[in-house]
């Protein structure tokens, strides 16, 4: 029997696989057991599963393989969904770390209506080489498939668009541009709407799950990231997705996410 737990931030839901005390899935098949449990059909059905261990260099380490089996850097809505989970079995404080490919993550939390978690995502990377694009400089304001187009890597590539409504089947566009050759190891998409200096409104089509989610929490701070380097908005901006509300503060040295996140159900597999 393996057991699991299915959690969410926004809608951005996850299988969590505990592996604090040994190892459940061997390495080997992480992928593949990604690849079966999130098909939302002949599965339990997620955008990706998370496998909790530990770290020599923090409280918790963290990787996460998206519903296509490819294993990703980072996960911002993925990132709160493990620490929920943590804090939940008593595994870590409320305040801790947390190791990912992308590097250590300092995480705090606090309980509003439900448990919020921020994050400290690093600094925002702008060039081409730390964003995985080709080419030289910064990647801002590009013309891509008609559109101008940033791109960013806050912990994962991003690629972000400005656009006048949201309402349009923007999403059809999204795949031309994560597959762009410019992105040798392709991009995550998001198009953003200004609401004001200090909220937006985007819509992300995620690299690995290739489809829209209800939201992400990387691609959030990216937009965010682009948005104040253009001059679209301030430091502090909340940020509207499909699957709720995230608060991205920008500081000289870091981007900080906010946001809820929060246990669905817990469950066990007789065979994998």
């Amino acid at each position: 029997m393996i057991p699991f737990t299915k959690l969410h931030g926004n809608g951005n839901d996850f299988i969590l696989i505990d592996e604090y005390r040994r190892e459940i899935i061997p390495a080997v098949e992480k992928a593949s057991f990604a690849v079966k449990y999130c098909d939302r059909r002949f599965g339990i059905g997620a955008d990706g599963v998370l496998y909790l261990g530990r770290s020599d260099r923090a409280d918790l380490g963290m990787r996460i393989f998206n519903s296509d089996g490819t294993e990703a850097e980072m996960c911002g809505n993925g990132i709160r969904c493990l620490v929920k989970y943590a804090l939940d079995k008593g595994y870590v404080k409320k305040e801790g770390s947390v190791e990912t490919l992308a590097g250590v993550l300092p995480i705090s939390s606090h309980v509003e209506d439900r448990t919020w978690i921020k994050v400290n995502m690093g600094r925002p990377q702008f060039a081409r080489e730390k964003i995985q694009a080709k080419g030289t400089g910064e990647f801002l304001e590009v013309n891509l498939h008609g559109y101008e187009v940033s791109a960013v890597n806050t912990g994962v590539p991003h690629a972000v668009i400005f656009v006048d409504s949201l309402e349009n089947d923007l999403i059809l566009t999204a795949p031309r541009i994560r597959y762009d050759p410019v992105f040798p190891k392709g991009t995550n998409v998001n198009f953003v709407r200004v609401d004001s200096d200090n909220e937006i409104t985007i819509r992300t089509y995620e690299r690995g799950v290739e489809a829209e989610t209800l939201s992400c929490g990387t691609g959030c701070v990216a937009s965010v990231a682009i948005a104040n380097r253009l001059g679209k908005t301030g430091k502090k901006v909340k940020v509207n997705t499909k699957g709720g509300e995230l608060r991205i503060t920008l500081a000289d040295d870091a981007a900080f996410m906010e946001g809820p996140a929060e246990r669905v159900f817990d469950g066990s597999i007789q065979d994998f």
